[in-house]
């Protein structure tokens, strides 16, 4: 696919880059793309800013197992707003209408955004692993500790998307040519090594910490369920629970980014690969749907957090207040490694 010139100042050059996108795809294609992300966008801001206004109004949710929540909430919501609503703005145009300049802040603030939340659901994961499993051993989960993953996902997608401001890779229009993302399909050498270098550091090894984060959880479960078969089941539900838990987890991470980096890796790799720009539109929605996903899976399986933010949305009501204590599996799990005391070795 070859990439979609910019539309410059002068009427001539707009009206030419639309007249060049609408033969990409039919201006009806790019009404109802406006509309999905129109929905998308609009569940993941009220979504999100529940996730923070709730734990701004309840002590209790201000705690250091929950900060790289919030922080996922906050990426969640750059990128929605930055990317989301943009998106649903240059649909309904038909056309990519900011010019360079915008293409550039859209690329950036999306893939910053995106990235840092990419890292959260890693470092999310590590706190998890480190509170169930004590591989520090007697050194508890504090503040610090809390503070330095989520500063560590900020820090880490601003260190690999700025080269392409200063020249290492470039942001261009991708898929329709309604959106921008890092240039997947330069063939210059320099944008060759950084998109292989962002594909490394920025999917392989968060999707690597999750996959060995949540393993040695479900491995530490399972002993911890063995040497408990007396107590009627208990921690055997909740294996089952935080099994199912950590299954929906992955799949949704693989679900949403995924096809989208295997759909860059393979560009890259096969400089013969022709993709239809409609089809290559279509890895890039399900990484920006994740914006919605990610509350629902990591906030709203989280009793604590969906304990206060169900009855902000539904004006005071909670349908599941009369839940019963052993029914929230993170909760249950937290219980089982406070006492029983799991040290992976």
């Amino acid at each position: 696919m070859e990439h979609i010139s910019f539309a410059v100042n002068s009427e001539k050059n707009s009206a030419g880059q639309h007249s060049q996108i609408e033969d990409v795809m039919p201006r009806i294609g790019y009404t109802i793309l406006s509309l999905i992300m129109a929905v998308f966008s609009t569940a993941a801001v009220i979504l999100n800013v529940t996730v923070i206004v709730v734990t701004l109004r309840h002590r209790q949710l201000r705690q250091p197992l929950n900060y790289a929540l919030v922080n996922l909430a906050v990426a969640d919501l750059g990128v929605t707003v930055t990317g989301g609503w943009l998106t649903v703005v240059t649909n309904a145009m038909g056309y990519f209408s900011l010019g360079r300049i915008g293409c550039v802040f859209e690329g950036f603030a999306v893939a910053f955004f995106g990235i840092a939340a990419l890292c959260t659901v890693a470092v999310i994961a590590v706190d998890r692993f480190i509170v169930v499993c004590k591989p520090l051993g007697s050194i508890m989960f504090q503040t610090r500790h809390a503070v330095a993953g989520v500063a560590l996902s900020w820090v880490w997608s601003f260190i690999w998307n700025t080269p392409p401001l200063f020249g290492w890779g470039s942001y261009q229009l991708e898929g329709v040519g309604t959106s921008c993302a890092p240039d997947w399909y330069s063939r210059d050498p320099g944008n060759i090594s950084y998109i292989l270098c962002y594909f490394v550091l920025c999917f392989a090894i968060p999707f690597t910490v999750i996959v060995i984060s949540y393993s040695r959880l479900l491995w530490s479960l399972r002993q911890v369920a063995r040497l408990h078969m007396s107590e009627g089941g208990t921690t055997a539900r909740a294996e089952v629970q935080v099994a199912r838990m950590v299954i929906v987890m992955v799949l949704a991470f693989l679900l949403t980014w995924l096809p989208y980096a295997a759909f860059a890796l393979a560009v890259i790799l096969d400089p013969e690969l022709h993709i239809n720009p409609i089809t290559a539109t279509i890895p890039m929605y399900l990484a920006k749907s994740s914006t919605v996903f990610n509350p629902i899976i990591y906030i709203f399986m989280n009793r604590q957090f969906r304990d206060c933010a169900v009855p902000f949305l539904l004006c005071g009501r909670n349908p599941w207040a009369s839940e019963p204590e052993g029914s929230e599996a993170e909760t249950t799990v937290s219980t089982v490694s406070k006492s029983a005391k799991v040290s992976p070795s």
